[in-house]
């Protein structure tokens, strides 16, 4: 069994530590490219997305990579964009209640993916303004990945490792 505080606890420090103090075209471009050159260095073929709600601001797929793919990164960046957490933190608390939130029609499969791998964009000041996207490792891997390039771009060493 899981241990679901654990869990969640860490998702939110991640959360509370990766904030920006602003976030703009520009810097979805620069940040997109950087997770998309350490997935290529990786070997990785996965779909990277950074979208606010109605505007995509980055995407690259990568060789390899499937629509699928990109439809999994939509998913999960519609969870962001809708409960303001990672998709990860929302996946864990609706797990640790027992509770599908589609099965009572609030979160649908057909537009939500409620599994690790997006992230909110959180400016510090403002709030959520964006979410980044990574898909095709498992979902682990697609949310480490962007913990992990989000920690060296702010600066901040081990945000709230998953142990």
């Amino acid at each position: 069994m899981p241990d679901h505080e654990s869990t969640i606890a860490t998702y939110r420090e991640q959360e509370e530590a990766l904030v920006f103090m602003g976030f703009d075209q520009a810097a979805a471009w620069s940040l997109g490219s950087r997770i998309a050159e350490k997935a290529l260095a990786a070997g990785h073929c996965v779909v990277v997305d950074i979208r606010r709600p109605g505007f995509v601001l980055f995407t690259a797929a990568l060789p390899g990579s499937t629509p699928d793919q990109a439809v999994w990164a939509a998913k999960k960046a519609a969870v962001v964009l809708r409960l303001e957490k990672s998709s990860a933190l929302a996946a864990a608390q609706f797990e640790a209640m027992d509770f599908d939130p589609s099965s009572i029609g609030w979160l649908s499969k057909e537009e939500y993916a409620l599994t690790p791998g997006s992230f909110p964009i959180r400016v510090q000041g403002v709030g959520v303004v964006a979410a980044v996207s990574v898909s095709g490792l498992s979902s682990e891997g697609d949310h480490a990945l962007i913990v992990d390039t989000l920690r060296e771009w702010l600066a901040i060493p081990d945000a709230g490792a998953l142990g």
